[in-house]
């Protein structure tokens, strides 16, 4: 019996379902000038701690209402998602 390679899996912060590491987006914090913005780095090269989110607009409200940035950037205070949210609009639009 020959087994395939594994393929590195990711829990969607959103949707809490566990799948490929492909089909996620990868999301990092970063400083702006006012607070801490959630930014989509989808080469997945940026530092920093990262969080996996289906590149949906479902996901990314589920993951508001449950507050899981926060939670899975192990960080205090709140996060602004306005730069990705328009990031996921414009994909969408694109697609």
């Amino acid at each position: 019996m020959v087994r395939g390679r594994a393929v590195p899996r990711r829990t969607c912060v959103g949707c809490r379902i566990c799948t490929a590491k492909s089909d996620l987006l990868r999301l990092v914090v970063v400083e702006g000038p006012v607070g801490f913005n959630v930014v989509p780095d989808p080469r997945g090269r940026m530092p920093g701690r990262g969080a996996s989110l289906h590149p949906d607009l479902a996901c990314l409200e589920l993951a508001e209402r449950r507050r899981a940035f926060p939670r899975a950037f192990r960080r205090t205070g709140p996060l602004e998602v306005r730069m990705l949210r328009q990031w996921l609009e414009s994909q969408q639009a694109g697609s």
